[in-house]
């Protein structure tokens, strides 16, 4: 009995919470013998400080769960019939690798698209880098909902992305469309605004639904769902016309001021009201806290993607931040340049397809473009109705898009119309069910992975392997790194993940052991950096005015409409559309 018990092999292993969102909380994991048997939030981890979700929790119900994929599946029936037969890797990659070279030989490879849903490692930047080498301008993503408006519209504001700075902290926060309560934004988890609340920071809450977080608000906001450039609007006037303005800043930092100012008079504050459900003085109380409260930061969420005015919205909310001084000003929301790693532009051989932007399936939908994407329901459009050419091959990881992308029956008919579908999984979903192939993926803990690469959180976490995946299951980015190497493609890919990861973290001066040990790598963050070379447009300005949408057509500042305007101009939708859906 002794010397059975002395064979148990018991580690605590410091790693990083990936994969259930973007992550970041720092983990102790404790494994017997190959597996785990325990996870808990780090103490010593500057950015939780100990704390752990549920989600968190969960992931050892997620690695050994019955059902989990374990082998390389072939349909064998029918699509969507359930009829699978076992096959090796040597088999999937080879299969996949000609599906590839016979779209690519009939019609150059534009009837083949690659899918991925929230990205939450290398694996988009893996993807990307495959397609661009194969010269396949479709990357299918849910971005048009999911953080790209806001950063599109941060980059032409302002030229960059601007995050809460919680570490200063700021006096007040303005919580609008997230809930990091019970789910993480983009870099941000709850525990960092917890504390920052705990120290007496003021709360103003913009939600139409009372959560955790509004309950506990000095201040809670409830919008009409999908009004939320209206109220934002709405505060700026109140800003602007009562001069609550960082008057210094905007003379000296903006571009625009005066055409906001003439634009703001075209709507009257009980217009505004009436647009959102908000009372004229609760809009103007919001406007009052955020602006007087120094310094105050702005959490917005992923709520902002969720309405038909999203870019302007996030325009209008950059240029909130921006009036009252709370732009990359300490405990506002500040720019944090990532450390010195390989440029994403270099990871995915951008310049080895410099035409790709023309060859988009959608080319007038410009701000996806300039960020490289194809919108998830354009690509359904293309597969059903051929236009502008039709889809007939895809590849899918890390998404869902029978359940996750709008109107299901058509995405089913869709799927289903497809020659082609290969979905890299962890479960049977929905979606594999209708595929041709379904590889098995590993999971965080599984394999050596990188934190918040290519995301504007200026910082980069070492998600060290903690055990080894089922024997057949491997991690999304050595699937494609070993299919480009399948296509003929091996000098655009590496002999092993960890070689790739070596090259990501080599302008660092380090490799990927150095950076297991240090855990955290951060950028060179400084406040005000504007100061010394300005801001990162063409004026080296706040572009409140932005004259490039003026050039594409677009308004260049946000300006309000209402979607479906109802008979006798009714905003709360009577007549044809009674009703409001919204997502919790």
């Amino acid at each position: 009995a002794g010397s059975a018990l002395s064979a148990v092999k018991k580690m605590l292993i410091k790693t990083f919470c990936a994969r259930m969102d973007h992550g970041g909380c720092g983990l102790l994991v404790e494994v017997e013998n190959g597996k785990i048997i325990g996870v808990k939030g780090d103490p010593d981890c500057s950015l939780n400080r100990g704390t752990i979700c549920a989600k968190g929790l969960a992931q050892i119900e997620r690695l050994h769960h019955p059902e989990r994929l374990r082998h390389p599946l072939r349909r064998s029936g029918a699509k969507g019939a359930g009829r699978w037969e076992k096959i090796s890797w040597d088999e999937a990659l080879a299969l996949l690798a000609e599906k590839f070279q016979e779209r690519i030989a009939r019609d150059g490879g534009k009837s083949l698209a690659f899918a991925q849903g929230t990205p939450k490692g290398l694996e988009l930047y893996l993807m990307i880098r495959l397609a661009n080498v194969l010269k396949i301008p479709h990357v299918v993503t849910p971005g048009s909902i999911c953080h790209m408006p806001r950063e599109t519209a941060a980059t032409i504001t302002c030229g960059f992305f601007p995050v809460p700075d919680y570490d200063h902290p700021p006096a007040a926060v303005l919580v609008w469309g997230s809930n990091l309560f019970q789910t993480n934004e983009e870099g941000i988890i709850g525990s960092q605004l917890r504390r920052v609340l705990e120290g007496g920071a003021k709360l103003i809450t913009i939600d139409p639904r009372k959560t955790a977080l509004a309950s506990r608000a000095d201040l809670w906001i409830q919008p009409r769902p999908g009004a939320d450039l209206a109220l934002a609007l709405g505060m700026l006037k109140v800003i602007v016309e009562e001069g609550l303005t960082d008057r210094e800043f905007v003379e000296k930092w903006t571009a625009g001021f005066p055409e906001l100012r003439e634009h703001l008079q075209g709507y009257s504050l009980a217009q505004l009201s009436a647009a959102t459900w908000v009372p004229e003085e609760k809009i103007a109380e919001a406007a009052r806290v955020y602006a007087r409260t120094r310094p105050a930061c702005l959490q917005w969420g992923n709520a902002i993607e969720h309405n038909i005015h999203s870019v302007q919205t996030a325009r209008a909310l950059m240029i909130l931040k921006a009036v009252t001084g709370n732009l990359d000003s300490p405990g506002g929301n500040v720019n944090r340049p990532s450390p010195p790693t390989l440029r994403p532009g270099d990871f995915v051989q951008s310049k080895s397809f410099p035409e790709k932007r023309e060859k988009l399936l959608a080319p007038e939908y410009r701000l996806a473009a300039m960020m490289g994407f194809t919108p998830s329901q354009v690509a359904v459009k293309a597969i059903l109705t051929g236009k502008p050419h039709p889809l007939r091959t895809m590849y899918i990881q890390g998404g869902n898009p029978l359940l996750s992308y709008a109107h299901a029956a058509e995405t089913y008919s869709a799927l289903k119309k497809l020659d082609f579908l290969a979905v890299a999984e962890i479960f049977l979903t929905p979606t594999a069910q209708l595929a041709d192939i379904v590889l098995p993926t590993a999971t965080n803990f599984e394999f050596d992975d990188m934190g918040h690469y290519g995301l504007p959180h200026g910082f980069l976490l070492a998600r060290q392997k903690v055990v080894d995946p089922p024997e057949e299951c491997r991690p999304d980015v050595l699937i494609l790194n070993e299919l480009g190497k399948q296509c003929g493609l091996e000098k655009f890919f590496w002999p092993d993940l960890r070689s790739c990861l070596d090259e990501v973290l080599k302008p660092a001066g380090m490799n990927y052991e150095d950076f297991k040990n240090a855990g955290i790598l951060k950028g060179n963050w400084k406040p005000n950096s504007y100061e010394r070379s300005g801001f990162g447009t063409p004026s080296k300005k706040v572009e409140i005015y932005c004259s490039r949408f003026r050039e594409w057509g677009y308004d260049p500042l946000p300006t309000y409409r209402e979607d479906f305007p109802a008979p006798g101009g009714d905003p709360r939708g009577a007549g044809n559309y009674p009703l409001i859906l919204t997502s919790a």
